[in-house]
């Protein structure tokens, strides 16, 4: 494996690419059914908590049928271990999401333009924050990519979203053609970058510890489904190494402040404050931002200022923690991130998302080793 195989030329051809399959499949339905189809499919991805295959026109049953399966090279024991890291750092992958993964997906100035004109976003720039973390549950939960596990059908869902949202954009007329294909392969890859590799390296920097083995099964687990979500085979990093060196280039190719980032930012912070008890943790997604991205990307993304000692001194006090641990700031950090992923994870259960949407969902197993409360 070439850790240079990511050039420029090689990923310029990918921002052309979609997803033939799925983008076949909504053109047809939007040919045979024409708007009022495509409508009652977005309701179905939206608003359902699983897709019910005799209900759906046939075209979309046998999509359902035709990429449940894992791909030949899946390793069962590989993803039993991707799934036990997660069930270990759970709440802590929440908040290398929050405060990793998601910013640095905002910081793309190009991929971040699909985000901001899909039309559903900008009426509840909540939605897709909270379905992306109950993706992330969905997957790395035991058994998610089991045969029928919700992970797959959550991944079937997403796929099927982007296509559509393909076919609308460019329905649209507001796409510019010089940010590439809208949600195209070099735009997926770096998806699977954001769960995988940036998830991984959000939970280091929060004091979580990993074996090379367990870093290698999450990301066995990603690619899987990245498999479901339709990327090509081709764009599947081979390991960690050739993650990090796909994440460093496109780094290096599209990040760059944009005001779609930089307001797509400022509600994932809200969201972060608003789901939170009280304002004990108001500007702890801030800090923690800039204490897993760094001030460059974090200035992108016009993150504010952390306050270390305001937002770490105030919480750990008041859960009784020793004085003497506040001078190490990662053990308080390592301490915290797993405190506030808890009450983020709380303030998504109890979150109302409306009575056509069901509400977000965690494995009763994971809540209790969790200690997660909610309703």
């Amino acid at each position: 494996m070439s850790v240079n195989r990511w050039t420029d030329e090689r990923l310029d051809g990918l921002r052309q690419r979609g997803d033939p399959l799925a983008d076949e499949l909504v053109k047809n339905l939007f040919q045979q059914g024409q708007v009022g189809t495509a409508n009652a499919l977005m309701k179905q991805l939206l608003r359902n908590d699983q897709l019910v295959p005799d209900t759906l026109p046939e075209l979309l049953r046998e999509y359902l049928v035709a990429t449940a399966s894992l791909p030949s090279w899946a390793d069962p024991e590989l993803l039993h271990q991707g799934e036990a890291l997660f069930c270990r750092y759970g709440p802590q992958s929440v908040v290398s999401l929050f405060c990793g993964a998601l910013p640095a997906s905002y910081a793309a100035a190009h991929g971040v333009q699909v985000i901001h004109l899909t039309a559903r976003l900008a009426t509840d720039p909540f939605r897709r924050i909270v379905e992306t973390a109950q993706m992330l549950v969905d997957v790395m939960s035991p058994g998610g990519l089991a045969p029928g596990g919700n992970g797959i059908r959550s991944a079937q869902k997403v796929r099927l979203m982007h296509a559509a949202v393909r076919h609308l954009i460019l329905e649209s007329g507001k796409w510019n053609p010089e940010w590439g294909h809208p949600i195209n392969q070099e735009d997926l890859a770096g998806t699977l970058v954001d769960f995988s590799y940036a998830v991984v390296t959000g939970l280091e920097k929060l004091g979580c510890t990993m074996s090379a083995q367990e870093q290698e099964a999450y990301l066995h687990s990603w690619k899987v489904v990245g498999h479901v979500l339709g990327l090509d085979p081709a764009v599947l990093p081979e390991d960690m190494a050739d993650c990090a060196a796909l994440a460093e280039r496109i780094q290096r190719r599209h990040f760059r402040a944009s005001t779609e980032g930089q307001e797509l930012t400022r509600a994932l912070i809200q969201l972060a404050e608003h789901v939170t008890p009280g304002d004990l943790f108001d500007g702890m997604a801030a800090s923690l931002m800039r204490h897993i991205l760094g001030d460059d990307i974090s200035e992108m993304l016009k993150v504010p200022p952390a306050d270390w000692t305001r937002h770490l001194i105030g919480p750990l006090a008041l859960m009784g923690w020793a004085s003497d641990e506040l001078g190490d700031r990662s053990s308080a950090v390592a301490k915290l991130s797993a405190v506030f992923g808890r009450k983020l994870l709380e303030g998504l259960l109890w979150m109302n998302r409306g009575a056509e949407r069901p509400p977000f969902r965690i494995p009763p197993t994971l809540r209790e080793s969790w200690h997660v409360e909610g309703q």
